[in-house]
């Protein structure tokens, strides 16, 4: 074995966490190591060729308002731009891109190489180093030794990583990769107990061989949103999507593969994605169903290379191709690459601190697929969470840890550590219990002081943030000290089907009505000089009509921040013996010795621990003359 140069912070693995990890340790100034089993292949998009999403979309923003790369990235190799879910409210708006694959994979390098405290190196971690509990490096295949006070792991689907097509199976982490080997084995060594899952990924076609004449197409939004709160201008031109639909036909023809599906001969063991199932597993579990729709996806500006998103499968080749063809616009269509399913080792997350620190060995960080997720977005989270938490551990600092109630991160690391998860874990909107605070479009008000103060946030980034406040609160002053007249706005009012004003009423009045656009009521007035302008492409306009449409329901949200505050302030002692309290159930018992929670608030959140168990676990508490403590769940629960 050969020993080579030290370094603050290794980070294992080149796709979304990893580049999102050794992105922030080195922007906040550690020596940073990068290993990679293919540095061609940094910021690769496996699967989808797109950012974004139900739920998802909330998290690129938040990434990009503390200082990450994603959000950026997203925008610079865009082809398309949609807001999803514009017919609900506010809350649930979600931000979405597909990209061009090489130039998303391309620009992620370039970002990462301008970094001038991160060093690359090309080769497979094979044994993660400890010394007396502390990580102390890892070792790779050729045999170096590299050392670091902390170490972050984001292997992807990598770990011993089996690929099925069919009735054939082989190693690798991504089609054309090969599997990573022995930091699974490493870690059980350790003491982790180690998992199963698996998820797929579709076919690839020949565009030219598509017939889109019949398909329904799904352009961009006529005006984009984009995902950076840094970017000031998007692409001119967009590429469309398309949708059709699979049929009865299509059904049964993939039904007479499933005798050699390796999902129902039992060859794949792992949990899959409840969320994103295969085709199989859809028209199995949904008998019922005649269709389901099928999105055909550009890859790229110079490629003719479609994603058919929706057809996951892991059926043979032959299979795949007859189902495919009985599709309409894909009777003729030329298939570039089979669809597959991959198994890969996770560590089960109850095995982390809120810091994605492991609770066994200091210094060691996990993040991404490694902890049980799916997606992209979810991987580059805490990916970002990590590279921060590991620099905060070199400067003897306390952790970031974000509460639920600041950020869909914050949610998704609670959900994570707390309940921990046995199947790939998605976020949604539904999870966040205060989406309403946790909008997309207020990403930067939230998070960016945040990220300023940790060294990341660039003063460009923080300032403009505050350009955006004082416009906010400019443009809401305006409104409520602005009065109309009957005679100036009715005509407008019973435009749009409102009921009439008989005496003058401040336009901050008129706004929370349900009918009422803020855009389209100061252009029926003639004044739109009442909203100040801020930098970015997100209009003041939207901001302050939300903040007066939904101040109650906000206001609400607030008071239940605060009350659920209170519970995470109480703290529980290291080392409790659980299986000894006699006044909560056996359920109980078992899933708090399990997860080790550290506050009462993450007690409370632990499946199968009931109110019942947690009014003992109070009374324990104040017996024991433990009092809630002042500082927040963030700083102490680390």
């Amino acid at each position: 074995m050969t020993h080579s140069d030290a370094f603050d912070v290794i980070v294992v693995g080149g796709g979304h966490a990893g580049a999102e990890a050794a992105h922030a340790a080195a922007r906040m100034g550690a020596r940073t190591l990068l290993i990679t089993m293919s540095l061609e292949a940094l910021g690769r998009m496996s699967c989808n060729p797109a950012i974004g999403g139900i739920g998802k979309g909330q998290i690129v923003r938040e990434i990009d308002a503390l200082g990450g790369l994603m959000g950026r990235v997203a925008d610079h190799s865009g082809l398309q731009f949609r807001m999803l879910n514009r017919s609900k409210g506010p809350a649930v708006w979600s931000p979405r891109a597909q990209s061009d694959r090489t130039l998303y994979a391309a620009a992620v390098r370039e970002v990462l190489e301008a970094a001038p405290t991160l060093s690359f190196r090309q080769d497979m971690a094979t044994e993660v180093l400890v010394e007396d509990g502390h990580v102390m490096g890892v070792q790779t295949q050729t045999g170096q030794v590299f050392r670091a006070r902390c170490v972050i792991l984001t292997s992807g689907t990598f770990l011993n990583g089996t690929i099925h097509i069919g009735e054939q199976q082989h190693g690798g982490g991504r089609a054309g990769e090969r599997a990573a080997t022995g930091i699974s084995a490493s870690l059980e060594k350790l003491g982790f107990e180690v998992g199963r899952l698996k998820t797929g990924t579709p076919p690839r076609v020949d565009g030219r061989t598509i017939d889109y004449a019949g398909l329904e197409e799904q352009p961009g939004d006529e005006t984009p949103s984009p995902f950076s709160f840094m970017t000031d201008a998007l692409p001119t031109e967009q590429r469309s999507c398309w949708l059709t639909y699979t049929s009865p036909a299509v059904h049964e023809t993939l039904r007479a593969g499933f005798d050699r599906s390796p999902m129902f001969a039992g060859r794949i063991q792992g949990a899959g994605p409840r969320y994103c199932p295969s085709i199989e597993d859809k028209i199995d579990r949904f008998a019922d169903k005649d269709q389901h729709q099928l999105f055909l996806e550009p890859e790229g500006w110079t490629t003719y290379e479609v994603y058919v998103n929706g057809f996951s499968t892991s059926l043979p080749e032959e299979v795949q191709i007859e189902a495919m063809r009985q599709v309409p616009g894909l009777e003729q269509v030329h298939m570039l690459r089979p669809g597959y399913a991959i198994e890969y080792d996770y560590f089960p997350p109850y095995q982390l601190r809120y810091s994605l620190e492991t609770k066994s060995i200091a210094g060691l960080f996990f993040a991404g697929q490694i902890n049980g997720t799916t997606g992209y977005e979810e991987a580059a989270a805490q990916g970002l969470i990590a590279g921060i938490n590991a620099v905060q551990r070199l400067r003897d600092a306390e952790p970031l840890v974000l509460p639920r109630s600041q950020a869909y991160i914050g949610v998704l690391v609670d959900d994570l550590v707390a309940k921990g998860t046995e199947e790939p874990y998605r976020m949604f909107t539904s999870r966040a219990e205060h989406r309403l605070l946790l909008r997309q479009d207020n990403a930067d008000q939230r998070l960016t002081q945040l990220g300023y103060d940790l060294g990341l946030a660039s003063r460009e980034r923080l300032d403009r943030m505050h350009q955006k406040q004082a416009a906010l609160t400019a443009t809401i002053g305006a409104l409520r000290e602005t009065p109309v007249t009957p005679s100036e706005v009715n005509g407008f009012l019973e435009y749009v089907g409102t009921a009439p004003i008989a005496t003058p009423v401040r336009l901050d009045r008129l706004v929370p009505r349900p009918e009422i656009s803020l855009t389209a009521l100061l252009q029926a007035l003639g004044r739109e000089d009442l909203v100040t302008d801020a930098p970015g492409l997100e209009p003041v306009e939207h901001l302050a009509e939300v903040e007066l449409k939904y101040k109650g329901y906000l206001d609400r949200e607030q008071e239940m921040v605060e009350k659920m505050h209170r519970m995470e302030s109480w703290k529980i002692p290291p080392g409790v013996e659980y299986n000894a309290i006699s006044s909560i159930t056996l359920e109980a018992r078992e899933k708090l010795t399990r997860i080790q929670p550290d506050t009462l608030g993450q007690a409370s959140r632990i499946s199968g621990v009931s109110p019942a168990d947690i009014s003992a676990l109070m009374v324990l508490l104040k017996s024991s003359r433990f009092t809630p403590n002042e500082t927040t769940v963030s700083r102490e629960t680390a």
